[in-house]
């Protein structure tokens, strides 16, 4: 069965003067002539993004859709009325976000996470800003350290609410931010606790001991390219460290004081040194 909003491997089964009519086996669509890719020959399986146009009919197209149903997505307004919003797909088909399915009034040349759904009544895609309806909280398939991808939603008074591997949502802490943020970035993360009610409390470094062993490599190789000195140490202010390294002074404390007890290092409040053969 053709699914409406995805992507969708066919076959070519003909042609006429409009296109390539693509086949799943029960039924044919049209893949319009100006995107037809060149070579294309008849029995030849295509993939392409199935969707309906504005007359109502099922079509195929070659283009890169931005998201497809199911996504989570950052899109653009492109039009808005009281009915509703249009968001730019990357399709000839714009995807339309009804009134009683925004947070708040979307306006033309802004950008908006939302979550794109098929309509029952009519096969059409259909997107949401209101994406808590969407999310899975139940039976949480996470475990603290996982790495996963997120989707930055929306800023909070606590910090910032993230999307996870387009399932979950979870809770990027201000006070815990070393890096500068905006919704609709994507970002690797990783999951630093999950609550007892199924929250989870999220990171953008890694967790663990292993953590900490990579970065003292870092700071290692660093130290090495920089002739033995770099000139941040346990006092060192945190934005600085970050500017560095892309880590929270709490990483770096932790691979310093491990490189300290290696005695690899020589260790002050604003400066490592590199222990040497000759020192």
């Amino acid at each position: 069965m053709i699914a409406i909003g995805t992507y969708n491997t066919l076959k070519v089964t003909g042609h006429n003067s409009n296109g390539l009519r693509l086949s799943d086996g029960e039924t044919e669509i049209l893949l319009p002539s100006a995107e037809v890719p060149p070579e294309v020959e008849i029995d030849d399986d295509i993939r392409v993004f199935v969707f309906v146009n504005k007359a109502g009919d099922t079509v195929a197209t070659t283009k890169q859709a931005l998201a497809e149903v199911g996504d989570f997505a950052f899109l653009d307004v492109v039009a808005a009325s009281e009915a509703g919003a249009f968001l730019d797909l990357g399709i000839d088909k714009d995807i339309f976000v009804p009134t009683k399915e925004q947070r708040w009034p979307m306006r033309k040349g802004e950008a908006y996470v939302v979550y794109l759904y098929l309509d029952e009544e009519n096969e059409r895609m259909l997107a949401s800003t209101k994406l808590r309806r969407f999310i899975e909280e139940e039976d949480v398939d996470l475990e603290v350290g996982d790495e996963v991808d997120l989707l930055i939603a929306e800023e909070t008074d606590l910090g910032f609410n993230a999307i996870i591997d387009n399932r979950y949502i979870g809770l990027l802490y201000h006070n815990e931010l070393f890096a500068n943020i905006a919704v609709g970035d994507k970002r690797k993360g990783w999951v630093k606790n999950i609550t007892i009610a199924g929250k989870v409390d999220l990171s953008l470094q890694p967790q663990g001991f292993g953590h900490v062993l990579n970065t003292k490599e870092m700071l290692l190789r660093a130290l090495m390219d920089e002739g033995g000195r770099i000139p941040l140490g346990d006092k060192s202010d945190p934005e600085e460290i970050h500017d560095r390294f892309q880590i929270s002074k709490k990483a770096f404390k932790k691979a310093i004081g491990g490189l300290y007890k290696e005695q690899r290092i020589i260790l002050s409040d604003y400066e490592i040194k590199l222990i040497t053969d000759e020192s």
